[in-house]
């Protein structure tokens, strides 16, 4: 099973907002955030920070989906 978050970015398109926008307010790295573009996994601490800045929940963002 793996982890897509197409979710996360259909919530920043929905909000008007860009990546860069987000990592500024989530406060995470440009190398985090390449990560969650390409699907790879991050750690919950960034999971919550993304949750926070943006005031939604995990399922908001993120879903598990078959290879």
């Amino acid at each position: 099973m793996a982890v897509s978050y197409k979710k996360l970015w259909k919530l920043l398109i929905d909000r008007n907002l860009k990546k860069k926008d987000l990592e500024e307010m989530a406060g995470v790295s440009h190398y985090t955030m390449n990560k969650l573009t390409r699907d790879n996994n991050v750690t919950v601490d960034v999971l919550e920070k993304v949750c926070r800045a943006l005031g939604c929940s995990l399922d908001e963002i993120m879903e598990f989906v078959d290879n």
